[in-house]
């Protein structure tokens, strides 16, 4: 409830006006905690039509209510062209969207590909994956198989207690290390999603921490494991 809604525990980062150019945004859902409409306004205003909004169906009159145009809507499975010589894919998650008392699923929830050469046939090139919100389920290795390997895995590893209430929602570290071994054990590990607000019960410094000990229960490489602080940037290397 965005007028009665938690509050963050750190800022949003980094600062607004510290971001570096913006090419384009990636929408998994429609909840509050996803979907901000001071934030989209914010970002129109600096960076304009130009700026170019992804997101699953349904949401093209929500944003045409906040001047936006320059937006694609895509199914799973389906691409598009995006910034530079990009493709962007829509994929499955295991989610769900509200914002309104009756608004239930009325709209499309997403994770999402980023390819960086239309030549899906060519050589290897880098390939990203955005988890979005999710809980685990099968379409991960489906993902895998269809999109991938992909040079950089972002999945949530936060909002996960109590499991009877969320597993159906939200996956919790050690499915999110299950997920990264869905997709194919490539590249690096980015966490996301915990650590912002809190929404569940779990104690909101234990995703990582939990995370890393089921990383190194797998026996996966410890240098794959990425966890940025907020705001932190990190370079991928192929």
């Amino acid at each position: 409830v965005p007028w009665i809604g938690s509050r963050r525990f750190v800022p949003a980062s980094p600062a607004f006006e510290l971001l570096p150019e913006v090419d384009a945004v990636l929408l998994s859902h429609d909840h509050f905690d996803h979907l901000d409409l001071p934030t989209v306004r914010r970002l129109h205003r600096r960076f304009g039509d130009q700026l170019q909004w992804f997101t699953p169906l349904g949401y093209r009159t929500w944003f045409r209510r906040a001047g936006i145009h320059n937006l694609t809507e895509l199914d799973w499975w389906e691409s598009a062209p995006g910034p530079g010589n990009t493709v962007v894919t829509g994929a499955p998650a295991r989610h769900w969207t509200r914002r309104t008392p009756w608004g239930t699923n009325t709209r499309l929830w997403s994770s999402w590909v980023i390819d960086t050469s239309e030549d899906r046939h060519g050589p290897p090139h880098p390939r990203i994956y955005f988890g979005g919100d999710t809980a685990y389920a099968s379409h991960l290795g489906e993902v895998g198989e269809r999109l991938g390997p992909f040079d950089a895995s972002l999945l949530p590893i936060g909002a996960y207690e109590p499991r009877w209430f969320m597993k159906a929602s939200h996956m919790n570290p050690e499915e999110a290390v299950r997920a990264y071994e869905d997709l194919g054990s490539n590249g690096d590990f980015i966490p996301s999603h915990w650590g912002t607000f809190r929404l569940t019960f779990e104690d909101p410094l234990e995703p990582p921490e939990r995370t890393r000990a089921a990383w190194t229960e797998a026996g996966l490489d410890e240098a794959r494991l990425r966890i940025p602080r907020h705001g932190e940037t990190l370079r991928v290397t192929r």
